[in-house]
C-alpha cells in the first residue's frame, strides 16, 4: 500500500521541466543583491579586489554576476554561461568577504555563508542540468 502512494506520488510530481523553471526563478533573488550594488556602485568592492592585488575594474563584473546573469536565467536565455558567472562571482564573494563566515553559525542559527552557498549550489545545478523545456532559447546540444 505504501508502495503504490509512493509510486503514485512519483508519477503525479514528477515535471523536471517545472522544476528547472522554480530553480531558475529562485535564482532570481540574487537580483536584490545586484540592485544594491546598483544603487551604492561597487566602490567597496573595488577597494577590497585592490587590496588582495586584484585590479579595481574586475568589479564591474558584479554586474554581470548579480544582475545580468539572474536575468538571463530567470528568461532561460545562456544558462550554463550565467551559472558559471554566478559560481564565479560567488567564489569571489566568499574569497573577499565570507572566508571567516564559513565555519560560523549567526544569530538565529543560520550558517554564516548560508546565502551564498545557496546561490552557488543553485547555479551549479543550473550548470549540470540546464535550463530545461519552459526557456526562451533551447539548449540542445546533442
Amino acid at each position: 500500500m505504501v508502495s503504490a502512494l509512493l509510486n503514485t506520488l512519483n508519477e503525479k510530481c514528477y515535471h523536471p521541466d517545472l522544476g528547472k523553471l522554480i530553480l531558475r526563478l529562485s535564482i532570481g533573488m540574487l537580483l536584490f543583491h545586484g540592485i544594491h550594488k546598483l544603487e551604492a556602485g561597487v566602490g567597496g568592492i573595488g577597494s577590497m579586489l585592490v587590496a588582495h592585488g586584484v585590479p579595481e575594474f574586475v568589479s564591474y563584473g558584479v554586474y554581470f554576476g548579480e544582475v545580468a546573469a539572474p536575468i538571463l536565467i530567470m528568461l532561460g536565455i545562456l544558462c550554463r554561461p550565467c551559472a558559471l558567472a554566478i559560481i564565479g562571482t560567488m567564489l569571489v564573494a566568499w574569497l573577499l568577504v565570507d572566508v571567516p563566515a564559513t565555519f560560523t553559525v549567526n544569530q538565529v542559527g543560520a550558517w554564516g555563508i548560508e546565502s551564498l552557498m545557496s546561490y552557488f549550489l543553485m547555479s551549479l545545478v543550473i550548470l549540470f542540468i540546464g535550463g530545461g523545456r519552459y526557456s526562451l532559447v533551447s539548449e540542445k546540444w546533442r
